[in-house]
């Protein structure tokens, strides 16, 4: 019966051990979850969500700095027709980095009398 006791507190003894040397796996496991997967998984449904709300007509900035209009989406292949001064100029989605309609637009003063 001793024996089977001091068997018992061996096995516990060594499941502690073995939790003692997991745990700082699992720490580095979490902290690394929540400062760099988290964020850009926030990053991307956000880029995503952005690309979808574009729409015909918006001034936009690509990647490379260009500036121009939206004048038509094709989404077969998930390009977008870009207008600039130059002439029209075919980008993928992805490539448009800023929307300048909504950044820039001026809010009208309204009268109150």
């Amino acid at each position: 019966m001793l024996m089977y006791f001091m068997t018992y507190a061996i096995l516990l003894q060594a499941e502690g051990s073995m939790l003692k040397s997991i745990f700082p796996f699992l720490l580095m496991f979490v902290v690394i979850y929540f400062f760099m997967i988290r964020p850009q998984l926030r990053r991307h449904k956000k880029e995503k969500n952005f690309q979808t709300s574009l729409q015909k007509g918006n001034k936009v900035i690509t990647n490379s700095g260009i500036h121009g209009k939206i004048i038509e989406f094709n989404d077969s292949d998930h390009t977008v027709i870009v207008e600039t001064s130059a002439g029209k100029i075919k980008f993928e989605r992805s490539a448009i980095s800023m929307e300048l309609s909504k950044k820039y637009q001026v809010n009208e003063p309204t009268d109150n009398k």
